[in-house]
Protein backbone atom coordinates (compact mmCIF):
# COMPACT_ATOMS: atom_id res chain seq x y z
CA UNK A 1 0.00 0.00 0.00
CA UNK A 2 1.18 3.57 -0.57
CA UNK A 3 0.61 4.81 2.99
CA UNK A 4 2.81 3.41 5.69
CA UNK A 5 1.08 2.01 8.77
CA UNK A 6 4.18 1.93 10.93
CA UNK A 7 3.26 5.02 12.96
CA UNK A 8 0.29 5.38 15.27
CA UNK A 9 -0.70 8.69 13.69
CA UNK A 10 -0.66 7.24 10.18
CA UNK A 11 -2.82 4.30 11.27
CA UNK A 12 -5.38 6.53 12.98
CA UNK A 13 -5.60 8.78 9.92
CA UNK A 14 -6.12 5.75 7.70
CA UNK A 15 -8.70 4.36 10.10
CA UNK A 16 -10.69 7.61 10.01
CA UNK A 17 -10.72 7.51 6.24
CA UNK A 18 -11.70 3.81 6.18
CA UNK A 19 -14.54 4.35 8.67
CA UNK A 20 -15.84 7.30 6.65
CA UNK A 21 -15.95 5.15 3.52
CA UNK A 22 -17.62 2.32 5.42
CA UNK A 23 -20.34 4.66 6.64
CA UNK A 24 -20.87 5.83 3.06
CA UNK A 25 -21.86 2.23 2.29
CA UNK A 26 -18.71 0.87 0.67
CA UNK A 27 -17.78 -2.81 0.87
CA UNK A 28 -14.43 -4.03 2.22
CA UNK A 29 -13.20 -4.61 -1.32
CA UNK A 30 -14.15 -1.08 -2.36
CA UNK A 31 -12.39 0.40 0.70
CA UNK A 32 -9.31 -1.71 0.01
CA UNK A 33 -9.15 -0.52 -3.58
CA UNK A 34 -9.85 3.11 -2.66
CA UNK A 35 -7.15 3.27 0.01
CA UNK A 36 -4.73 0.87 -1.70
CA UNK A 37 -4.55 -1.51 1.26
CA UNK A 38 -3.08 -4.88 0.41
CA UNK A 39 -3.26 -6.58 3.82
CA UNK A 40 -6.68 -7.96 4.82
CA UNK A 41 -5.74 -8.09 8.50
CA UNK A 42 -4.94 -4.38 8.44
CA UNK A 43 -8.16 -3.70 6.53
CA UNK A 44 -10.26 -5.52 9.14
CA UNK A 45 -8.52 -3.61 11.96
CA UNK A 46 -9.22 -0.31 10.22
CA UNK A 47 -13.01 -0.87 10.07
CA UNK A 48 -13.33 -2.87 13.30
CA UNK A 49 -16.61 -2.06 15.08
CA UNK A 50 -18.30 -0.66 11.97
CA UNK A 51 -21.28 -2.77 10.79
CA UNK A 52 -21.29 -3.75 7.12
CA UNK A 53 -23.82 -2.05 4.79
CA UNK A 54 -27.11 -3.89 4.45
CA UNK A 55 -26.54 -4.49 0.76
CA UNK A 56 -23.44 -6.56 1.50
CA UNK A 57 -25.22 -8.93 3.88
CA UNK A 58 -25.99 -12.34 2.43
CA UNK A 59 -29.35 -13.81 3.41
CA UNK A 60 -29.08 -16.87 5.60
CA UNK A 61 -31.61 -19.47 4.45
CA UNK A 62 -31.24 -21.30 7.75
CA UNK A 63 -32.62 -18.32 9.65
CA UNK A 64 -36.11 -19.06 8.30
CA UNK A 65 -35.76 -22.76 9.10
CA UNK A 66 -34.61 -21.96 12.62
CA UNK A 67 -37.57 -19.64 13.21
CA UNK A 68 -40.01 -22.25 11.87
CA UNK A 69 -38.40 -24.99 13.96
CA UNK A 70 -38.81 -22.91 17.12
CA UNK A 71 -42.43 -22.19 16.23
CA UNK A 72 -43.19 -25.90 15.73
CA UNK A 73 -41.39 -26.82 18.94
CA UNK A 74 -43.45 -24.24 20.83
CA UNK A 75 -46.55 -25.96 19.44
CA UNK A 76 -45.41 -29.20 21.10
CA UNK A 77 -43.85 -31.05 18.17
CA UNK A 78 -41.13 -33.63 18.69
CA UNK A 79 -37.80 -33.55 16.88
CA UNK A 80 -39.04 -36.30 14.57
CA UNK A 81 -42.15 -34.34 13.61
CA UNK A 82 -40.16 -31.14 13.03
CA UNK A 83 -37.70 -33.07 10.87
CA UNK A 84 -40.55 -34.40 8.74
CA UNK A 85 -42.07 -30.92 8.40
CA UNK A 86 -38.85 -29.05 7.58
CA UNK A 87 -36.57 -31.69 6.10
CA UNK A 88 -33.53 -30.67 8.15
CA UNK A 89 -31.32 -32.74 10.46
CA UNK A 90 -32.26 -33.46 14.06
CA UNK A 91 -28.85 -32.18 15.17
CA UNK A 92 -29.67 -28.76 13.71
CA UNK A 93 -33.14 -28.84 15.26
CA UNK A 94 -31.64 -29.67 18.65
CA UNK A 95 -29.24 -26.76 18.37
CA UNK A 96 -31.99 -24.33 17.40
CA UNK A 97 -34.59 -25.26 20.03
CA UNK A 98 -32.59 -26.61 22.97
CA UNK A 99 -33.45 -23.58 25.12
CA UNK A 100 -37.20 -24.18 24.71
CA UNK A 101 -39.10 -26.31 27.26
CA UNK A 102 -39.67 -29.93 26.37
CA UNK A 103 -43.25 -30.56 25.20
CA UNK A 104 -45.62 -32.25 27.60
CA UNK A 105 -46.33 -35.79 26.34
CA UNK A 106 -49.69 -36.06 24.63
CA UNK A 107 -52.37 -38.51 25.65
CA UNK A 108 -53.33 -41.24 23.13
CA UNK A 109 -56.50 -39.35 22.23
CA UNK A 110 -54.52 -36.14 21.64
CA UNK A 111 -52.06 -38.04 19.47
CA UNK A 112 -54.91 -39.53 17.46
CA UNK A 113 -56.52 -36.12 17.05
CA UNK A 114 -53.25 -34.58 15.90
CA UNK A 115 -52.67 -37.39 13.41
CA UNK A 116 -56.18 -36.99 12.03
CA UNK A 117 -55.68 -33.26 11.67
CA UNK A 118 -52.39 -33.76 9.85
CA UNK A 119 -53.98 -36.26 7.50
CA UNK A 120 -56.78 -33.82 6.75
CA UNK A 121 -54.28 -31.03 6.03
CA UNK A 122 -52.98 -33.16 3.19
CA UNK A 123 -56.24 -34.89 2.23
CA UNK A 124 -58.49 -31.81 2.43
CA UNK A 125 -56.99 -29.91 -0.54
CA UNK A 126 -57.02 -33.09 -2.65
CA UNK A 127 -60.70 -33.71 -1.93
CA UNK A 128 -61.56 -30.07 -2.57
CA UNK A 129 -59.78 -30.21 -5.93
CA UNK A 130 -61.73 -33.37 -6.83
CA UNK A 131 -65.03 -31.73 -5.83
CA UNK A 132 -64.27 -28.66 -7.93
CA UNK A 133 -63.27 -30.80 -10.91
CA UNK A 134 -66.62 -32.61 -10.76
CA UNK A 135 -68.49 -29.31 -10.62
CA UNK A 136 -66.52 -27.87 -13.53
CA UNK A 137 -67.19 -30.96 -15.66
CA UNK A 138 -70.91 -30.82 -14.88
CA UNK A 139 -71.04 -27.11 -15.70
CA UNK A 140 -69.48 -27.71 -19.12
CA UNK A 141 -72.02 -30.48 -19.80
CA UNK A 142 -74.83 -27.90 -19.79
CA UNK A 143 -73.51 -25.82 -22.65
CA UNK A 144 -76.06 -23.31 -24.00
CA UNK A 145 -79.78 -23.25 -23.18
CA UNK A 146 -82.49 -23.19 -25.79
CA UNK A 147 -85.47 -20.93 -25.15
CA UNK A 148 -87.63 -23.97 -24.40
CA UNK A 149 -85.10 -25.28 -21.88
CA UNK A 150 -84.97 -21.90 -20.14
CA UNK A 151 -88.76 -21.77 -20.18
CA UNK A 152 -89.12 -25.16 -18.48
CA UNK A 153 -86.41 -24.40 -15.91
CA UNK A 154 -88.07 -21.10 -15.04
CA UNK A 155 -91.49 -22.68 -14.51
CA UNK A 156 -90.00 -25.28 -12.15
CA UNK A 157 -87.96 -22.61 -10.38
CA UNK A 158 -91.00 -20.47 -9.72
CA UNK A 159 -93.08 -23.39 -8.48
CA UNK A 160 -90.31 -24.29 -6.04
CA UNK A 161 -89.53 -20.78 -4.77
CA UNK A 162 -92.42 -18.48 -5.68
CA UNK A 163 -95.62 -17.77 -3.78
CA UNK A 164 -98.58 -19.98 -4.67
CA UNK A 165 -102.33 -19.65 -4.60
CA UNK A 166 -104.26 -21.55 -1.91
CA UNK A 167 -107.98 -22.41 -1.88
CA UNK A 168 -108.30 -20.73 1.51
CA UNK A 169 -106.16 -17.72 0.54
CA UNK A 170 -106.27 -16.48 -3.02
CA UNK A 171 -102.82 -15.17 -3.96
CA UNK A 172 -102.81 -15.04 -7.73
CA UNK A 173 -99.72 -12.81 -7.85
CA UNK A 174 -96.26 -13.63 -9.11
CA UNK A 175 -93.91 -13.02 -6.16
CA UNK A 176 -90.48 -14.62 -6.08
CA UNK A 177 -88.07 -14.63 -3.11
CA UNK A 178 -84.51 -15.90 -3.03
CA UNK A 179 -81.07 -15.18 -1.55
CA UNK A 180 -78.99 -16.69 -4.37
CA UNK A 181 -77.90 -14.08 -6.93
CA UNK A 182 -77.63 -16.79 -9.60
CA UNK A 183 -81.22 -17.85 -9.01
CA UNK A 184 -82.37 -14.23 -9.14
CA UNK A 185 -80.55 -13.67 -12.44
CA UNK A 186 -82.06 -16.84 -13.91
CA UNK A 187 -85.59 -15.85 -12.85
CA UNK A 188 -85.19 -12.39 -14.41
CA UNK A 189 -84.00 -13.99 -17.66
CA UNK A 190 -87.10 -16.21 -17.56
CA UNK A 191 -89.39 -13.21 -17.03
CA UNK A 192 -87.80 -11.56 -20.06
CA UNK A 193 -88.45 -14.74 -22.04
CA UNK A 194 -92.18 -14.86 -21.17
CA UNK A 195 -92.61 -11.19 -22.07
CA UNK A 196 -92.65 -9.44 -18.68
CA UNK A 197 -91.13 -5.96 -19.01
CA UNK A 198 -88.85 -4.74 -16.23
CA UNK A 199 -91.04 -1.66 -15.64
CA UNK A 200 -93.67 -4.02 -14.21
CA UNK A 201 -91.30 -5.40 -11.54
CA UNK A 202 -91.13 -4.22 -7.95
CA UNK A 203 -88.27 -5.09 -5.61
CA UNK A 204 -87.59 -5.04 -1.92
CA UNK A 205 -85.11 -6.68 0.44
CA UNK A 206 -85.77 -9.02 3.37
CA UNK A 207 -82.87 -9.17 5.81
CA UNK A 208 -81.88 -9.64 9.44
CA UNK A 209 -81.84 -6.34 11.35
CA UNK A 210 -78.25 -6.80 12.55
CA UNK A 211 -76.87 -7.00 8.99
CA UNK A 212 -75.54 -4.14 6.85
CA UNK A 213 -78.92 -3.22 5.40
CA UNK A 214 -77.76 -0.38 3.16
CA UNK A 215 -74.98 -2.45 1.64
CA UNK A 216 -77.44 -5.28 0.92
CA UNK A 217 -79.87 -2.89 -0.77
CA UNK A 218 -77.09 -1.51 -2.98
CA UNK A 219 -75.92 -5.02 -3.85
CA UNK A 220 -79.34 -6.21 -5.02
CA UNK A 221 -80.01 -2.95 -6.87
CA UNK A 222 -76.77 -3.34 -8.80
CA UNK A 223 -77.57 -6.98 -9.59
CA UNK A 224 -80.99 -6.21 -11.09
CA UNK A 225 -79.75 -2.96 -12.66
CA UNK A 226 -82.25 -0.79 -10.84
CA UNK A 227 -81.99 2.41 -8.81
CA UNK A 228 -82.03 1.58 -5.11
CA UNK A 229 -84.38 4.53 -4.56
CA UNK A 230 -87.07 2.61 -6.48
CA UNK A 231 -86.95 -0.31 -4.02
CA UNK A 232 -89.81 -0.82 -1.62
CA UNK A 233 -89.34 -0.66 2.15
CA UNK A 234 -86.92 -3.30 3.40
CA UNK A 235 -88.39 -5.99 5.65
CA UNK A 236 -86.26 -6.47 8.79
CA UNK A 237 -86.18 -9.75 10.64
CA UNK A 238 -85.98 -9.19 14.39
CA UNK A 239 -83.13 -10.74 16.32
CA UNK A 240 -83.86 -13.69 18.60
CA UNK A 241 -81.12 -13.79 21.29
CA UNK A 242 -81.72 -17.54 21.73
CA UNK A 243 -80.86 -18.24 18.09
CA UNK A 244 -77.27 -18.72 16.98
CA UNK A 245 -77.13 -17.33 13.46
CA UNK A 246 -74.78 -18.78 10.85
CA UNK A 247 -75.30 -16.12 8.17
CA UNK A 248 -73.28 -13.36 9.79
CA UNK A 249 -70.35 -12.88 7.39
CA UNK A 250 -69.87 -10.06 4.88
CA UNK A 251 -71.49 -12.13 2.12
CA UNK A 252 -74.87 -12.19 3.89
CA UNK A 253 -77.22 -9.92 1.95
CA UNK A 254 -80.61 -11.29 2.92
CA UNK A 255 -83.21 -12.13 0.26
CA UNK A 256 -84.53 -10.19 -2.69
CA UNK A 257 -88.29 -10.12 -3.28
CA UNK A 258 -89.43 -9.68 -6.89
CA UNK A 259 -93.11 -8.89 -7.40
CA UNK A 260 -94.74 -8.62 -10.83
CA UNK A 261 -97.50 -6.02 -11.03
CA UNK A 262 -100.93 -7.09 -12.33
CA UNK A 263 -99.75 -10.66 -12.62
CA UNK A 264 -102.86 -12.75 -11.92
CA UNK A 265 -103.05 -13.92 -15.53
CA UNK A 266 -99.31 -14.78 -15.55
CA UNK A 267 -99.72 -16.70 -12.30
CA UNK A 268 -102.53 -18.81 -13.78
CA UNK A 269 -100.38 -19.59 -16.81
CA UNK A 270 -97.46 -20.60 -14.56
CA UNK A 271 -99.70 -22.97 -12.65
CA UNK A 272 -100.99 -24.47 -15.88
CA UNK A 273 -97.47 -24.81 -17.28
CA UNK A 274 -96.32 -26.53 -14.09
CA UNK A 275 -99.06 -29.13 -14.09
CA UNK A 276 -98.45 -29.66 -17.79
CA UNK A 277 -94.82 -30.51 -16.96
CA UNK A 278 -95.94 -32.84 -14.17
CA UNK A 279 -98.36 -34.60 -16.46
CA UNK A 280 -95.79 -35.02 -19.23
CA UNK A 281 -93.16 -36.34 -16.82
CA UNK A 282 -95.53 -38.91 -15.33
CA UNK A 283 -96.90 -40.12 -18.65
CA UNK A 284 -96.31 -43.79 -19.32
CA UNK A 285 -95.64 -43.19 -23.03
CA UNK A 286 -92.01 -41.98 -23.41
CA UNK A 287 -92.73 -39.97 -26.60
CA UNK A 288 -94.94 -37.69 -24.50
CA UNK A 289 -91.86 -36.60 -22.62
CA UNK A 290 -90.13 -35.08 -25.64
Amino acid sequence: MTSTTGGHADFEDLRRRAIALRREGLSLRQIRDRLHIGNNDVLNRLVKGEPPPDWTRRPNAKDDLRAKARELRSQGMTYDRIQVELGCSKSSISLWVRDLPKPVPRTPSEQASLAARKRWEHEGPRREAARQATKDTARREIGTLTERELFLVGVGLYWAEGTKDKPHARRERVIFVNSDPGVIALFLAWLDLVGVERVHLRYHVMIHESADVRAAERYWADLVEADVSTFGKTTLKRHNPKTVRKNVDTHYRGCLVIAVRRSAELYRRIEGWWYGIVGAASAADPPNRT
